[in-house]
């Protein structure tokens, strides 16, 4: 079988890993993968450096001619059995390209994320007749998609949890966190891992910080946040001088094999108020962090309160706060949630699993084509 993975992407977040971390779970299961991106573009240089099949082109408006074109000529010349869209605008691009140029492949869409309703012309792109099953990465993504889809294609969704490479633990930063911003030794590090993204709510992870530090008392603390700065870091930037934790907070920017990064943190904090279900969750289970997060999307699919984890409402900055004070005062807690989230990573949550359903559903779109 030979798949064609299509990423309109021109930045790298948890979805483009994503991508990359099942291509290499399904060439164990003897699929030949393509990837067809943009030139220059993040997705384009991993793949050349980690000998991936690539297709790109430059960088343009997803309902391009030219890039249409060129689709086409990849299903083509390349004879692929299946088209696997992984971006928004890639969908944009296939609807386009097979309306014009019929490319006769049976298609999946991937949807990682929970998005508002779309309507009109957004509406009529995932609602396509030739996208032949829509991926979801959890229960939750499913049932806010069916808003978007016409009763007569919620069949098409399936549920396909995301899945970590456990090769990429190897992956070693030289960052050593204690070091770089001078945490002593004493001192509990809570890290959170996200681009900064209106979609993970860092507003509230800084509000979570405050009323641990200032309001529950708790001092001996530093909080590291990890990722890649954006317009959206001036909507809680500003909040840190403001509430006064100058003191208890480190930024790293966009850092590489930030997976490696986890094993040197005492918790994982998560606010999101918008989420599919993060890998970064899947990668703290395997190194045996353990995980404070809001109930965001998918997240109580992975996590159940007060037994591998602990869970708050989103925007409870206060309820999180709490569950920090109350795990580094629980060190049973923490050696039973270390355990149980590893034990349920290993069983459900790895590209061996994720390759295998992906498989499945290849397989019963081109039974049923």
């Amino acid at each position: 079988m030979k798949v064609l993975h299509v990423s309109g992407a021109y930045s790298w977040g948890g979805n483009e890993q994503q991508l990359v971390d099942s291509i290499f779970g399904l060439q164990k299961l003897d699929v030949e993968n393509i990837i067809f991106c943009f030139k220059g573009s993040p997705m384009d240089l991993y793949a050349q450096e980690n000998n991936l099949q690539i297709r790109s082109i430059k960088k343009q408006k997803s309902h391009s001619i030219s890039l249409c074109k060129y689709l086409k000529q990849v299903v083509v010349e390349d004879g692929i059995d299946i088209i696997h869209l992984h971006t928004s605008n890639s969908v944009t691009t296939y609807v386009v390209a097979d309306l014009l140029y019929k490319l006769n492949t049976p298609t999946v869409f991937s949807k990682k994320g929970i998005s508002s309703p779309k309507k009109g012309l957004s509406s009529y792109k995932y609602n396509y007749k030739n996208i032949k099953s829509v991926i979801c990465v959890s229960e939750a993504v499913k049932e806010s998609f069916k808003a978007t889809l016409k009763p007569n294609n919620h069949h098409k969704l399936t549920v396909v949890y995301d899945g970590i490479k456990i090769e990429r633990a190897d992956q070693k930063t030289d960052i050593n966190l204690r070091n770089k911003f001078n945490i002593k030794s004493d001192t509990t590090i809570i890290g959170n891992i996200a681009n900064h993204t209106r979609a993970k709510d860092l507003v509230t992870f800084v509000k979570t910080i405050h009323h641990l530090v200032h309001v529950l008392q708790v001092k001996n603390v530093h909080f590291v946040q990890i990722g890649k700065e954006s317009k959206y870091s001036d909507t809680f930037m500003p909040l840190i001088k403001e509430l006064n934790i100058e003191d208890y907070i480190s930024f790293t920017g966009f850092t590489t094999n930030a997976m490696d990064l986890l094993s040197q943190l005492d918790v994982y904090l998560m606010s999101s108020e918008r989420e599919g279900l993060p890998i970064t969750i899947y990668e703290a289970f395997y190194k045996k962090i353990p995980v404070i997060s809001t109930k965001a999307g998918g997240i109580p699919e992975a996590i159940t309160h007060d037994f591998n984890g602990l869970l708050a409402e989103i925007k409870d900055y206060k309820t999180l706060a709490k569950n920090v004070k109350y795990l580094l005062e629980s060190t049973d807690r923490v050696s039973s949630f270390k355990e149980r989230s590893y034990e349920l990573l290993m069983s459900k949550f790895t590209t061996t699993q994720l390759a295998k359903n992906t498989l499945k559903t290849y397989q019963q779109v081109l039974q049923n084509d």
